[in-house]
């Protein structure tokens, strides 16, 4: 599945968990030797909500939060008759998150909104390593060159860049792993670049902690789209460019809450053998495992 192309493979473990979900990860992310995709999310029951959404990166690790991830976590529930309900919490390790989901014309669902949550700008709970309270609008020295950056979490941590020039000729493969590493983020962070369009839209490109570049972040979104508010960019909703597609992003200042809403899309569903112990070396020496 996908929202504007952020693609993750989705497992239903609401009756039975995989046994080795950071190995699966890795394997089903492969776009050569796997399935290919960002990453790996599996559903699972929840005590507190109706359901979980345990989310892995491309090379294994967890993430707390995926705007896009849960959209299509919502999609896969109601399409896959797990649920019959359009308005669900879904649980996640940023916490309990809210989706109202509308129908299309074949009674499937087509567009999700997200209560995303509130910001949080203080540095020590991005968290980002700096002697101020918050880091707004800030210089930041990243290989030799000078960044203004605007630092957040939205449930993950993100760093947010506003560039005069054109972010889609970027040399996002090169710039991209010096932010994600940089010294000041000590749980590593997404990194955001974007170009304000006008004072409701945006062009965004980003850098996915543990993945690399993606064509489209949710949480990228919403931290971008917060940052563009509080540095007097733009208005309170923004439609947002992505190389994937469009969302838009509603930060409500009066109850700090961010709002995501964009598509949700299946692409396919199957069976796969999974390679224990996967790597790109030594593909005689695994052994083999099945996921539905």
């Amino acid at each position: 599945m996908h929202g504007c192309g952020n693609d993750y493979v989705y497992v239903d473990c609401t009756k039975k968990m995989i046994s080795d979900p950071v190995n699966t990860a890795r394997f089903v992310s492969d776009r050569h030797f796997g399935i290919g995709s960002d990453g790996l999310i599996l559903i699972g029951p929840s005590e507190k909500a109706d359901f979980e959404m345990i989310m892995y990166n491309a090379d294994g690790s967890r993430s707390e939060m995926c705007g896009n991830g849960i959209r299509c976590v919502g999609k896969y529930v109601f399409d896959h008759h797990l649920t019959d309900k359009t308005e669900i919490d879904v649980d996640t390790l940023a916490g309990v998150k809210h989706l109202s989901m509308t129908k299309g014309e074949d009674g499937t669902i087509e567009k999700i909104r997200v209560n995303m949550g509130s910001p949080e700008f203080k540095a020590s709970r991005v968290p980002v390593i700096f002697p101020k309270d918050q880091m707004i609008n800030e210089p930041m020295e990243v290989d030799g060159n000078l960044y203004h950056v605007t630092c957040l979490s939205v449930g993950n941590p993100h760093c947010v860049t506003f560039l005069s020039e054109d972010v889609r000729g970027l040399d996002l493969e090169s710039i991209g792993p010096k932010f994600e590493h940089h010294d000041t983020f000590p749980n590593r962070v997404n990194a955001e670049f974007i170009n304000v369009l006008d004072r409701t839209h945006l062009r965004m490109r980003v850098w996915e902690r543990g993945t690399g570049e993606t064509l489209a972040c949710g949480t990228g979104a919403c931290a971008s789209a917060v940052a563009a508010v509080v540095n007097g960019f733009t208005d309170d909703t923004v439609d947002i460019a992505l190389p994937g597609g469009h969302l838009q992003v509603t930060y409500d200042k009066n109850d700090n809450m961010i709002y995501l809403t964009g598509p949700a899309k299946e692409v396919f569903s199957g069976d796969i053998e999974i390679q224990e112990g996967f790597s790109h070396e030594g593909l005689d020496d695994v052994k083999i495992y099945h996921v539905k």
